[in-house]
């Protein structure tokens, strides 16, 4: 591992430890709000939901055929069929489906009505209507609820379907509304002032020494997509009161994120003002690219601070911002689903060190073993700068190396991160 020594830092922390600080440091909120399902997607549940009425409401046949009483089939077969009087929902008045009586036989089609006094279905291919009587013969016996759905079969009444914290995905809102529920009490989403600092920075048109800000903007999108609100502020200039005074203003949010000044060079302030206005918790983290990211508390409000380079910016919003938006607005901290690879080149890191590779899959490669021919190729990319934007931006994901090891060599078999996922 780098001397800390060397990089400026008293102390750099193992990524896990300062994970665990920070979730020590973030309280879930408690607000709620009733969310109507269309716009319930991606929602956390607030309070547990139950079902106000059973799926199906009804007895529902499971198959095309005729709806009987079971006892009328007992014994039927090819060479003796059971003949049954067929009823025609068409000849009752108001076209209900029609009681169906001993003897007697209705036609029904899959996920219709089974009639009062029917309890079973025989499949229409095990029966015949002779068109002279109009008489039903059936060439099966069947038994009392065969090929019959019974109301409750799917969802009962008053069931629980969801537990607080749980996400709703589009096929819950589709049971949700089968249920008769069209609104659904979730956690509102967490809030986040996000704020890019640096003298300078520019939204537009850059002259010498200049720089188009990009953290900001990147980290708000981050945001709304990880299921949080981003108010994206105003660049704020390396001045201790304009920070002091911006951090001031978000700790009504339930995280504050900076982007850049999060180092240790005489225009790094932010760690200072924040262990001024509160408590510096962790400031350097034993990752690459990325190790001056911190964070520390304010009036109960997390504050963290992403380093100013776009991909160390990127690497530690996914690893800290990510996982304290979750842990605010209940949400559940899912893996980052992950392709495995092979490498075709190696890829260097300190021990001591988690290092996140940027690299690029190939799904045709040709020059790979048997065992290994339908896994595709990870190359790292050519930029591997913390500056490189473009790194990220046409990489298709990252190569974890953990603290234990001094690199990956190549051929070795990799998971690769996806770290654009949405969720």
């Amino acid at each position: 591992m780098t001397d800390p020594r060397e990089s400026g830092f008293k102390e750099v922390t193992r990524l896990a430890d300062a994970r665990e600080r920070l979730q020590a440091a973030v309280t879930p909120h408690d607000r709620t709000e009733r969310v109507p399902l269309s716009m319930a997607d991606g929602r956390a549940v607030a309070e547990p939901v139950t079902a106000s009425r059973p799926v199906p409401h009804y007895d529902r046949a499971a198959m095309d055929g005729f709806a009987v009483r079971a006892e009328d089939t007992f014994g039927a077969g090819d060479r003796s069929p059971a003949v049954l009087r067929e009823r025609d929902r068409d000849d009752e008045p108001d076209g209900a489906p029609p009681d169906v009586a001993p003897g007697e036989a209705t036609r029904v089609h899959t996920g219709s009505e089974v009639p009062p006094g029917a309890d079973a279905v025989v499949m229409v291919e095990q029966c015949e209507v002779q068109p002279a009587s109009g008489d039903v013969e059936v060439f099966d016996a069947v038994a009392e609820g065969e090929n019959v759905a019974p109301a409750g079969e799917d969802v009962e009444a008053d069931q629980t379907l969801y537990e607080p914290g749980h996400q709703l995905r589009p096929s819950d809102l589709g049971l949700l509304k089968s249920v008769g529920i069209d609104a659904v009490t979730c956690y509102q989403r967490p809030t986040v002032g996000v704020v890019p600092t640096g003298e300078e920075l520019v939204q537009h048109d850059p002259g010498p020494g200049e720089v188009i800000e990009t953290n900001g903007l990147t980290v708000s999108e981050y945001v709304e997509r990880w299921g949080g609100t981003a108010a994206y502020r105003d660049v704020v200039t390396d001045d201790e009161n304009a920070l002091r005074a911006a951090i001031q203003r978000d700790l009504t949010k339930d995280v504050i994120v900076t982007t850049g000044g999060s180092s240790v060079g005489k225009r790094d302030l932010i760690p200072e003002v924040v262990d001024d206005l509160g408590e510096v918790l962790v400031h350097g983290v034993a990752l690459k690219p990325g190790h001056p990211v911190g964070f520390g508390v304010v009036e109960d409000t997390p504050v963290i601070m992403l380093p100013g380079y776009p991909v160390a910016c990127i690497v530690n919003a996914m690893q800290f911002l990510r996982p304290a938006l979750k842990w605010a607005g209940h949400l559940p901290l899912r893996d980052h689903p992950a392709t495995e690879a092979v490498l075709d080149r190696k890829i260097s890191s300190e021990p001591g060190v988690r290092t996140f590779a940027r690299v690029k899959l190939d799904q045709t490669a040709e020059d790979s073993t048997d065992d290994e021919r339908d896994l595709p190729t990870a190359t790292p990319t050519r930029a591997s700068g913390s500056g490189v934007l473009s790194s990220v931006a046409l990489a298709d994901g990252w190569v974890v190396v953990p603290e234990g090891r001094e690199g990956v060599a190549e051929g070795e078999r990799v998971r690769v991160q996806n770290w654009e996922w949405y969720a």
